[in-house]
């Protein structure tokens, strides 16, 4: 793993293509929160398929600099993306990558899964999967069972992962407006084509109806599967790679 850094605040891990493809295609992979950062094996496998596969930290997320949830997570994508023309500098000892992006394709999961569908949004990006994505934030005052309803979430942060996620209750708060980071604020502005989702309806943290909803208002596809709980986006995108492929290839 290479890692680098851009706009100067977010950390990130990057591996080149094992193996050369016509088109220089590029895959950013959104995390979930929290969690710890580890799609290391997701990574390989994508890499082996041909791709740039490029994982950031959030800004005030782990390495990167910044606090969480000041601006939109979506946004770090899009700088991400900024950059990409300029190359990839490896950090340790200063190795540039020189490459121009034909293709750039989003996957996120869960909290990234939101990243994902919003990145759509801007032209550059060709495809985006969203796996068990939280697609609107309104199940933060209704659910009384996931551990985003505790009422000092902030506090339940800081107390398991330190300060791996600089996060104020100010900022956290912002997902209650239903305006910030919330893809189906956007419903009526994104393109069902670019979208793909996988879902589970036993999902025990982001409501599968939620999504169904969305898919419905959007149009966007929607793999539900009976069961699989909250799904693993590694596990998703190597059990469905076939069909993640071609839809990545249509036009």
């Amino acid at each position: 793993m290479y890692r680098t850094r851009f706009k100067k605040d977010i950390v990130a891990e990057f591996l080149p293509p094992s193996r050369k493809l016509k088109k220089q295609k590029v895959i950013i992979i959104c995390d979930g929160m929290p969690s710890i950062p580890s799609k290391q094996l997701l990574m390989k496998f994508l890499s082996k398929k041909g791709y740039w596969v490029i994982f950031p930290r959030y800004r005030g997320a782990w390495e990167s600099d910044g606090e969480f949830l000041d601006k939109s997570p979506h946004e770090d994508i899009i700088d991400i993306i900024d950059e990409l023309p300029k190359g990839l500098r490896e950090n340790t000892f200063g190795e540039k990558f020189l490459f121009k992006p034909d293709e750039i394709y989003v996957i996120g999961g869960s909290f990234g899964g939101a990243a994902s569908i919003l990145s759509s949004l801007d032209s550059r990006v060709k495809k985006v999967i969203a796996n068990c994505p939280v697609v609107d934030w309104s199940i933060l005052r209704n659910s009384e069972k996931t551990e985003t309803s505790n009422k000092s979430y902030t506090a339940y942060i800081r107390e398991s992962f330190g300060q791996a996620y600089r996060l104020s209750d100010k900022n956290w708060k912002k997902l209650y407006s239903g305006k910030f980071y919330n893809p189906v604020y956007h419903y009526k502005e994104f393109c069902a084509s670019k979208i793909m989702m996988f879902h589970a309806k036993d999902d025990p943290y982001v409501p599968w109806k939620s999504v169904n909803l969305f898919a419905k208002l959007t149009g966007v596809k929607l793999k539900s599967l009976n069961r699989g709980g909250h799904l693993s986006t590694n596990k998703t995108v190597q059990k469905y790679w076939k069909q993640i492929k071609m839809f990545f290839e249509e036009k």
